[in-house]
């Protein structure tokens, strides 16, 4: 019989209304399990490992994405998969993160959560968290089917570093526009066996537990002043994730070159990701970005946002090189980023 570790960090999922404040407050995950008995019907021992200071996802940070890192690895000769209960606001930024947290991941990570509390009546909860642990103990050929770090919801599988959450108000709530979904749950689970990830066969699972926080975020828009500019390229940081506009097009005005140039010459690593949801990055196709090309920003080509900063603080804990950083930038490590 399978084993699965279900990891409860809080969120929607785990929530109730306070009768008198009327606010969600968290439960913990035996009162979860009252509301969902049909998880003994599952053919699998579950494990549960509580966060004992239940959070919401707005206060997600590295610290907490280390703790389920070094969970992980405690546990991951004991098990056969992990579903982690998440919020929504932040589960694109824990998957991204932990995907690169984790190499060569040969089990399932599964994350999910809900749009309504478990409690609630029309809830989402249920379904996603019984096909989350499907999925994650789902094998073929006694090979696991999934063996990546992935978001679950609304009965499609996305890869994690892929994803992002567009919709507050559906139970539709997260796309990956620019890879397809890796699993779709129906009458039976269909997986797209031919865009899931496998490590290599002789690959030990190697957990890296820091990342480095120090990243600041340039969004351009028509208009934005030099100061605005200056101020967050001469931050004390050692990354930059520029959102810019279409293909990776910026303005070419002088003043904004040269602020990029100074920041990069000064060791900075800035990153150039699109504001645009579908799409790539294609740095030199137009004279609005060739400059970039040329004083060396690094091309994000199709990542999310959520991907380009997790992934620069993981680049950054790993080497003190800028060079060395935008190397990788530019290289898919864990599916995800397209080389065009």
């Amino acid at each position: 019989m399978c084993q699965i570790l279900i990891i409860y960090t809080g969120g929607t999922i785990g929530m109730v209304s306070d009768p008198k404040t009327k606010t969600l407050v968290p439960i913990n995950f035996e009162q979860i399990m009252e509301n969902v008995p049909e998880l003994e019907r599952l053919n699998c021992r579950i494990k549960v490992h509580s966060f004992e200071d239940i959070i919401d996802s707005s206060n997600m940070s590295p610290a907490i994405w280390s703790r389920l890192a070094v969970l992980i690895q405690k546990n991951y000769h004991d098990v056969d998969g992990f579903v982690i209960l998440h919020g929504s606001d932040t589960m694109s930024y824990s998957a991204s993160a932990l995907s690169f947290m984790l190499e060569n991941l040969g089990k399932p990570v599964i994350f999910t959560g809900s749009q309504l509390p478990i409690s609630a009546i029309r809830t989402d909860a249920k379904e996603n968290l019984m096909t989350a642990i499907e999925l994650a103990k789902a094998k073929k050929n006694d090979k696991v089917r999934v063996p990546e770090v992935c978001i679950y919801f609304d009965y499609k599988l996305f890869r994690g570093n892929r994803s992002f959450k567009y919709n507050s108000s559906k139970f539709e709530a997260f796309r990956s526009p620019n890879y397809p979904v890796l699993a779709e749950s129906g009458v039976h689970l269909r997986f797209s066996i031919n865009d899931i990830r496998h490590p290599t066969e002789d690959g030990e699972l190697i957990v890296h537990k820091e990342l480095v926080n120090d990243v600041a975020v340039l969004k351009l828009y028509p208009g934005i002043s030099p100061k605005v500019v200056e101020t967050i390229v001469n931050s004390d940081v050692r990354g930059i994730v520029m959102e810019t506009f279409g293909a990776g097009n910026t303005t070419t005005d002088a003043w904004f070159i040269d602020l990029l140039k100074g920041a990069i010459d000064s060791g900075k690593v800035i990153v150039d990701i699109s504001q645009c949801k579908v799409g790539t990055v294609e740095l030199g196709r137009y004279e609005t970005s060739k400059l970039l090309k040329d004083i060396g920003v690094a091309n994000g080509y199709d990542m999310t946002f959520e991907a380009a900063i997790t992934k620069t603080m993981f680049l950054l804990s790993q080497f003190n090189d800028p060079k060395e950083i935008v190397k990788w930038i530019e290289t898919d490590i864990r599916g995800e980023l397209t080389v065009s």
